[in-house]
C-alpha cells in the first residue's frame, strides 16, 4: 500500500503539471491568434491584450480572494489544489511570457479554427482532470464551489453561459470589432465543454437493461453465463395482466447489447428497455 503522504505529493503534482500544459496551451494557442477563451481567464485574456499586462499576475489577482472564500468556505483541500493550480499556471505564464516561442506558436493561417480548437480541446482535458483530484483552475470554478455547498439545489448553468456571452460579446470590441474572434471563443468553449464533460463523465461508459421476465431463473442464467455479469431479480406485478413477473437489472459492456439481445429473443414473453450508465464503479467485469 502506497504511503499517504506520497499519494498526496502525487495528487499536488498532477494538478500543477496541468497548470503548465495550460499555461503552455495559451501561449502557444490563445495569445497568438487573437482571442478570448472562456471564463474568467478569458477577461484577464482581453485585459493582457488591452493593458499589456501578464495573465500571469491578472490571474493572481483575480483568484487568491476567490481561493481564500474557498479556503473559509467551501473545502481546504479544493482551495489548496486550486492554489497549486493558479500559482503554476500563473508562474509558467510569466516566464513563458520572456521567451520567444513563435517558432512554435500556431498563428492563424489557413484555418483560423485549429488555434481555439486546440486550445479548447487542452482546456476541456485539463480542466476534467483537475476537477477529479479536486481541485479547479480557478475562477467561476470557485464560486460554483461555494454556491453548490451553499444551496446544494441550485444551478449556475444560466451563470456560467452569461460569463461565456459577455467574454464573447466583449472580445467583438477588444479585438477590432470583428466577429472573428467571437466565434473563436464560442468554438472554444464547446470543445472545453465537451471535453471536459467527457472527462467527468468517465470513461466506464456502461448499459443498464430491465427486463420483465416469467423466468428468472432461466434468463438470469443463460445472461450471467454468456455475459459475465451479475443480474439483480426483484418481484413485480403487471398491473394490466394482474400476474406476477420479476424484474431483472443487468449492466453490460456496449459491445454486449448484440448477445444480450440474443439471449432474451430466446424468451420470447419477455420485455426488456435499455438506459445508459455514464460510469460503473466498484465490482463490475470488463469482458473484452
Amino acid at each position: 500500500m502506497e504511503h499517504p503522504t506520497w499519494n498526496t505529493l502525487r495528487s499536488y503534482g498532477a494538478v500543477a503539471g496541468l497548470a503548465c500544459v495550460m499555461g503552455l496551451s495559451y501561449q502557444l494557442f490563445v495569445f497568438p491568434n487573437s482571442f478570448a477563451p472562456a471564463g474568467i481567464n478569458g477577461l484577464a485574456t482581453m485585459l493582457q491584450y488591452l493593458l499589456h499586462v501578464s495573465i500571469g499576475y491578472l490571474s493572481l489577482l483575480i483568484n487568491l480572494p476567490l481561493i481564500l472564500l474557498a479556503w473559509k468556505k467551501v473545502d481546504p483541500d479544493f482551495a489548496r489544489k486550486t492554489l497549486t493550480f493558479v500559482l503554476a499556471f500563473s508562474a509558467v505564464n510569466l516566464i513563458l511570457g520572456r521567451v520567444d516561442l513563435s517558432a512554435l506558436a500556431y498563428h492563424t493561417g489557413s484555418s483560423a479554427i485549429l488555434g481555439p480548437v486546440a486550445a479548447g480541446v487542452v482546456s476541456g482535458a485539463v480542466y476534467g482532470w483537475v476537477i477529479r483530484r479536486n481541485g479547479s483552475t480557478g475562477g467561476t470554478d470557485i464560486v460554483a464551489a461555494w454556491v453548490r455547498k451553499k444551496r446544494p439545489e441550485a444551478s449556475l448553468v444560466w451563470v456560467i453561459f452569461t460569463l461565456n456571452a459577455s467574454v464573447a460579446v466583449l472580445s467583438f470590441f477588444v479585438y477590432g470589432c470583428q466577429f472573428e474572434p467571437v466565434i473563436l471563443c464560442l468554438i472554444y468553449c464547446y470543445l472545453s465543454s465537451s471535453i471536459s464533460d467527457a472527462i467527468l463523465k468517465g470513461g466506464k461508459s456502461a448499459l443498464k437493461f430491465e427486463v420483465i421476465t416469467r423466468q428468472p431463473e432461466a434468463l438470469s442464467h443463460q445472461l450471467m453465463d454468456q455475459l459475465h455479469h451479475g443480474v439483480t431479480v426483484l418481484q413485480a406485478e403487471g398491473m394490466y395482466s394482474e400476474t406476477p413477473r420479476y424484474l431483472l437489472i443487468c449492466v453490460v459492456n456496449r459491445h454486449q447489447v448484440v448477445r444480450f439481445q440474443e439471449v432474451l429473443s430466446r424468451f420470447p414473453d419477455t420485455f426488456a428497455y435499455v438506459s445508459g450508465v455514464n460510469e460503473t464503479l466498484g465490482n463490475f467485469k470488463h469482458i473484452a
